[in-house]
């Protein structure tokens, strides 16, 4: 069953949008955000020296300055010769890097100015997929072009910032996850991952199914938030990194989040305007919403949404139609 499902993983070839294939692309597409919450993009775009760039440079850093950091974390943790499973953390090296609504790359001491520059010109394309990608699935949705950015944007603009990942060699996969099952909190997140190590593995129908490695794509996965905006016509879907044994595992995730003071809520085009009941989910600002998951990241998403809708931290009157 599960070589099946690989075989179906969806790819979309983002050159058919520009041709007579657009409808079958675009149809791709709505499958992937109703029934998978992830796809892989290829042409997208984005040119191929430039991620061949960034992906030489994040490994050089991470050898130059993680590998080390990461061995002493292991060795002082004890986690060589673990006997049981660890359910506290995971086995990863990761940094994070903010783009908007305010840069902090040339912050960053530990990455030299090419890497700077590189992380700096990657973001910036990765933002402009993202924000087409937003308008493709308005499309989808029936929604007016520019509805899923104008939501996302609050007074200050989206958030938007990279979590550079190594998974490095683990002697006992079995035991340690590389990175623990959860949802994603925030909007649409495009992942550069190693196309040489697997390990990305996304729930589907009861099953784990493995995010195939491909040279040059980007894996698009959906967050809560859009699930909220949709009413639940897409999903965020829970997902893990299960470590290897050999071969150290490259990802670069670029989350493009709602801004802090943006009002998130299922878009009235998507209520059935007859049936009340009809919205199934609550009306909240982002940030307290990201308050809420930062305790409760690794846990089901559906009770966060239900204590949303208990706070209703919004005096849903007094906030402007969006």
């Amino acid at each position: 069953k599960r070589k099946k499902e690989m075989a179906n993983f969806p790819v979309v070839d983002m050159g058919k949008l520009n041709t007579e294939e657009r409808g079958a692309a675009m149809e791709m597409i709505k499958d992937a955000c109703e029934n998978w919450g992830f796809f892989e993009l290829v042409n997208h775009g984005i040119s191929i020296e430039l991620m061949d760039t960034v992906e030489k440079l994040t490994k050089e850093h991470y050898k130059k300055t993680m590998e080390q950091r990461f061995k002493e974390m292991v060795a002082n943790k004890g986690l060589e010769s673990v006997q049981s499973e660890i359910n506290d953390l995971d086995w990863e090296s990761t940094f994070f890097l903010r783009h908007l609504p305010v840069s902090n790359v040339s912050e960053n001491t530990d990455l030299d100015e090419d890497y700077r520059k590189i992380m700096k010109q990657f973001a910036e394309e990765l933002e402009k997929l993202a924000e087409h990608l937003l308008d493709l699935l308005c499309e989808n949705l029936g929604l007016e072009k520019g509805y899923l950015k104008k939501v996302f944007y609050g007074s200050k603009g989206p958030n938007f910032g990279t979590k550079v990942s190594n998974y490095p060699p683990c002697p006992t996969p079995d035991l340690i996850k590389g990175l623990r099952a959860h949802t994603d909190a925030g909007g649409i997140i495009l992942l550069f991952q190693d196309d040489k190590v697997s390990g990305l593995q996304l729930l589907k129908d009861d099953q784990w199914i493995d995010v195939p490695p491909m040279r040059h794509s980007i894996v698009i996965n959906l967050g809560d938030q859009l699930e909220v905006i949709t009413n639940g016509k897409y999903k965020s879907v829970m997902h893990r990194v299960i470590a290897q044994t050999d071969g150290t595992r490259m990802s670069l995730a670029s989350f493009y989040n709602p801004g802090d003071d943006a009002v998130i809520s299922p878009a009235p085009a998507l209520v059935k305007e007859s049936d009340e009941t009809s919205q199934v989910y609550p009306k909240f600002v982002f940030n307290d919403y990201m308050k809420l998951y930062a305790g409760l990241k690794f846990q089901a998403k559906e009770p966060r949404f239900e204590a949303m809708k208990a706070v209703s931290s919004v005096d849903v009157g007094a906030i402007a139609t969006v």
